[in-house]
């Protein structure tokens, strides 16, 4: 059996095109497959799971030796389980940037591509098969894809993402209406009350090396962000231990405002400061900095990041 997965602190992409990927061996490929997830979902995949009949993946802490892995949605090895490097690693769906560091006993079938969403990419590789994919994992799919694009305002969004072929051609097949789903789900996402904070800066949180250190980027995407703002002295009060624990020298939060498409970056000190006004350009004057625009720590905030 195949054991297919995606990152830590697994997104609504990361579940969703497990199970995807789950389906597409097993039935089209007819090499049996299981997906599972590396924690649990977050508020916005609960409520795509329910919104379509699926049980979450059962979560996964580690591999073994001869172990064959199916990996989505990432090829960072600090983002897999820790023995990934024992396992054997029969093929990649990703969209990210190459991180390099792992390795294979033999060739394996790689799509890495530059689209918002892995989901994409299977959506692509299921080809004609798609029309026998049940109605579920159609909507899943359409939920990545939704998710990773934020309703197509963010600009890692591809005119592939948003297609008649793809996202339009889901949600026109599953009578959904994009404006008012996509709303459903950010609502699931912004619903943070019963997080406390370390929980909340590692929900969608990655580690980068920048200036000979290294930082954890995390991103809390919400339609309400003055929820976040009211608890920014805790949220700061925690980021060392959470850096800390993630083998990392700071961690960033951005706050992301999905509706006025703009970051808050909380600046609890003067490296973040001097981060902030190095990457960006702008000095903060105090313990926030807004950043008009930027919505994607992919292709807005990771590149731009410098000491």
């Amino acid at each position: 059996m195949i054991r297919v997965f995606g990152h830590k602190a697994p997104d609504t992409d990361a579940i969703g095109s497990a199970l995807i990927a789950e389906w597409y061996l097993s039935e089209v490929r007819r090499a049996p497959a299981q997906a599972f997830a590396l924690g649990p979902p977050n508020t916005e995949t609960a409520f795509v799971l329910r919104r379509w009949h699926l049980e979450p993946p059962e979560v996964l802490t580690d591999v073994a030796s001869g172990d064959r892995c199916f990996i989505v949605d990432t090829n960072n090895p600090t983002e897999l389980p820790p023995s990934i490097r024992e396992a054997e690693i029969i093929g990649i769906v990703d969209h990210h940037l190459l991180a390099g560091g792992l390795t294979t006993r033999a060739p394996i079938e790689i799509a890495i591509r530059p689209v918002a969403c892995s989901a994409t990419i299977l959506h692509d590789l299921i080809g004609s098969d798609i029309g026998r994919m049940p109605r579920d994992l159609k909507g899943v799919m359409l939920s990545c894809i939704l998710s990773d694009t934020l309703a197509f305002r963010s600009p890692t969004t591809t005119p592939h993402d948003q297609a008649v072929a793809v996202a339009e051609a889901l949600a026109a097949e599953l009578d959904i209406a994009i404006p008012g789903y996509a709303a459903e789900m950010f609502a699931a996402k912004s619903d943070i009350a019963a997080f406390d904070e370390p929980t909340l800066l590692g929900m969608d949180s990655k580690a980068y090396p920048v200036g000979g250190r290294m930082l954890r980027v995390s991103v809390l995407e919400t339609t309400t962000p003055e929820l976040l703002l009211r608890r920014k002295a805790a949220l700061m009060a925690a980021m060392p231990g959470a850096a800390a624990q993630g083998g990392a020298d700071q961690l960033l939060l951005f706050i992301i405002d999905i509706l006025k498409q703009e970051a808050t970056l909380l600046v609890p000190n003067d490296l973040v400061a001097r981060i902030a006004e190095a990457s960006f350009g702008t000095r903060p004057t105090g313990d926030t900095l807004t950043l008009p625009g930027i919505v994607s720590r992919k292709k807005q905030i990771i590149p731009a990041l410098t000491l």
